[in-house]
């Protein structure tokens, strides 16, 4: 929770300037207002020699032009959807289980070269660091594949697709049909203030963002920013598995592996059948534990599972995190209430940026195209 509510605070310092849809979105019928409005947070406000609170304005790349998207006319889901080639909309299997295998191979041949040919020893430590973020960065590629089948783009096999899904998720601890069905509720309520699911903003005048404005009154924005990011690239990922932090404030303290946990009825995270594909999840991750386990047991130390798997583990996080909080962070980007909200203005309100050619091979372009992937 507290991670969601810097989320705004860091951007500032955290975020290149974005390709950001959500000023084509607004164009896209004529006589649309480009007038910029700026934003300010009276909470974290600055105070001045003679005591009176400044506020601060937060703007980035378009100076505020998106922060009026309440009084957007935007396209519908249809006008949307015409403009796209046909071709976009077709699922070549042969095609996804090459991409899912090269970054399988690229991912299963770092972690070959490393076992054979670097010492486990702590003289070889940068050795390790260099292998855990290169064999992490290409396994970010699976995780990727993995998000895909999720979202039935894979095949139209869908045994197939939940099968290669499944295991690629499992082996990287994720919950498959967990995350599956918090993530199309994190589509299906991009940007609701009260209902998104994932890198929702904490409101101001709440528990959960006076904490964080205190705190970061009390050490300085400098070290605050510098603490928040460590701790989100770290531990947001598995906090949010366990917690759902950063969710909307209508589920309550949600649990990946737990379904029960959360609120109930039109709001609970995993009602009716989700429950047991919950289940289900679990198996796949409980298998890679006890897998982990065994080999540690067996190699009569932890260190090779902390080398090979937990090192690369935490780099393929911190590029979900990194990816998921840049698509859905900036100063420009508005969070809407129910009224204000649609399902049109969520998905271009997320944010394309660029990652260069090395990592749009590696990861398939998701950072770069997140806005086409919502709509």
């Amino acid at each position: 929770a507290t991670a969601a509510a810097a989320a705004v605070a860091v951007a500032a310092a955290a975020a290149p300037r974005a390709t950001r849809v959500a000023a084509a979105a607004a164009t896209v019928r004529r006589g649309a207002s480009l007038v910029p409005t700026a934003i300010t947070f009276p909470a974290s406000s600055a105070t001045s020699s003679d005591g009176d609170q400044q506020p601060l304005e937060y703007l980035s790349g378009l100076n505020g032009m998106a922060l009026n998207a309440d009084q957007r006319t935007f396209p519908s889901m249809q006008e949307v959807l015409s403009k796209v080639p046909k071709h976009c909309f077709e699922k070549d299997t042969a095609k996804s289980l090459l991409y899912a295998a090269v970054s399988t191979a690229i991912t299963v041949g770092c972690g070959a070269l490393a076992y054979f040919y670097i010492p486990m020893t702590m003289a070889f430590l940068p050795a390790w660091i260099a292998y855990a973020f290169v064999a992490g960065t290409a396994s970010t590629g699976c995780w990727v594949v993995a998000h895909e089948c999720g979202h039935g783009a894979f095949s139209d096999n869908k045994g197939l697709q939940d099968a290669v899904g499944y295991v690629l998720h499992s082996l990287l601890l994720v919950p498959y049909f967990s995350w599956q069905r918090s993530h199309a509720v994190h589509h299906s309520r991009t940007n609701h203030v009260l209902e998104g699911e994932t890198h929702v903003p904490a409101m101001v005048n709440t528990p959960d963002s006076d904490v964080v404005f205190k705190l970061r009154n009390l050490i300085g924005e400098g070290p605050f920013t510098a603490i928040n990011l460590a701790a989100v690239f770290l531990l947001g990922w598995p906090i949010y598995l366990l917690t759902g932090a950063s969710g909307g404030p209508v589920r309550g303290t949600t649990n990946h592996f737990l379904p029960w946990m959360g609120a109930k009825g039109k709001h609970a995270l995993f009602p009716g059948k989700w429950e047991a594909k919950v289940w289900q999840s679990d198996v796949g991750v409980v298998a890679v534990l006890a897998g982990l386990t065994a080999w540690a047991v067996a190699a009569g130390s932890a260190w090779p599972i902390v080398a090979l798997y937990v090192g690369p583990y935490l780099v393929c996080n911190f590029w979900l995190v990194l990816y998921t909080w840049l698509q859905h962070t900036d100063t420009d980007v508005p969070h809407l209430a129910a009224g204000e909200w649609s399902y049109i203005k969520g998905a271009f309100l997320t944010i394309d940026r660029p990652y260069g050619a090395v990592f749009d091979f590696l990861h398939h372009r998701i950072g770069s195209t997140h806005v086409a992937h919502h709509v």
